[in-house]
């Protein structure tokens, strides 16, 4: 994909799962990465060895605060005077049934899924007005809409990127600038790790398809919506869910 060279993306939750899968595809079609990673710095040096510092560079950043992403966009425009893509990756689980679920689970997750998306997309969006062209990818969930037991905190996080990805598609469709959300349902990622043989068996039945997602056809969907050629699609909910 010859147009995503000369391109400049960021990725959140670049370094593992997903995010990671997605940075690699860019990087493969000459896209300058700038991947943003929560803690686990053994793996982002890991995966920054693998490519040169010229096309991807990593940034340790807590997306849920806004102050770390107000400072690591000065830094950026450092380097870089406008932005193409932004991929709404990073994201956490901390499941439990609402009647044990503390309120640190529950902000947990609504501030890295869904503030996190705020805060990325707030700065982002000033870098694109600039050339007026600019591609916003959010990564929901299924969860969103189906009611999966333990998981109110992030079907709420989900849910509600949903809605800011279909106002925010209003709000800068004339610039050129679209904004929409890929869908994976279970996909064989370190997200499904701490789930119970059992749950797992539960969960593959639910699906269709009878079968997990796999990371390769997500990543599919989401540099379809990060191109030139998804340019009359905006406050879009791609599914990539095995008819879920």
């Amino acid at each position: 994909m010859t147009e995503f060279t000369g391109r400049t993306a960021i990725v959140t939750g670049a370094t593992r799962g997903i995010g990671r899968a997605v940075s690699e595809s860019l990087l493969r079609y000459d896209c300058s990465v700038v991947g943003i990673y929560g803690s686990n710095h053994e793996e982002a040096k890991r995966f920054q060895d693998n490519w040169p510092a010229s096309q991807l560079r990593l940034f340790c950043c807590d997306v849920a605060d806004h102050d770390q992403v107000k400072r690591f966009y000065q830094d950026l425009e450092a380097d870089f005077d406008v932005l193409d893509i932004l991929i709404n990756n990073a994201g956490i689980r901390r499941d439990a049934i609402v009647a044990l679920m503390s309120s640190e689970q529950w902000q947990q997750v609504l501030d890295i899924n869904l503030t996190g998306t705020f805060n990325m997309s707030k700065y982002a969006v000033p870098l694109m007005l600039r050339q007026k062209y600019g591609r916003i990818v959010n990564i929901t969930s299924p969860s969103s809409y189906m009611g999966i037991q333990g998981q109110a905190n992030y079907a709420a996080s989900k849910a509600g990127q949903i809605g800011f990805t279909r106002t925010l598609a209003r709000e800068v469709a004339r610039k050129k600038i679209t904004a929409n959300c890929v869908s994976p349902g279970f996909i064989q990622t370190e997200l499904l790790d701490d789930l119970t043989a059992e749950q797992l068996t539960a969960y593959k039945k639910m699906v269709p398809m009878r079968r997990f997602g796999k990371v390769d056809e997500v990543v599919e969907a989401v540099l379809f919506l990060a191109s030139e050629k998804a340019s009359y699609i905006t406050g879009s909910v791609l599914e990539v869910n095995g008819g879920l």
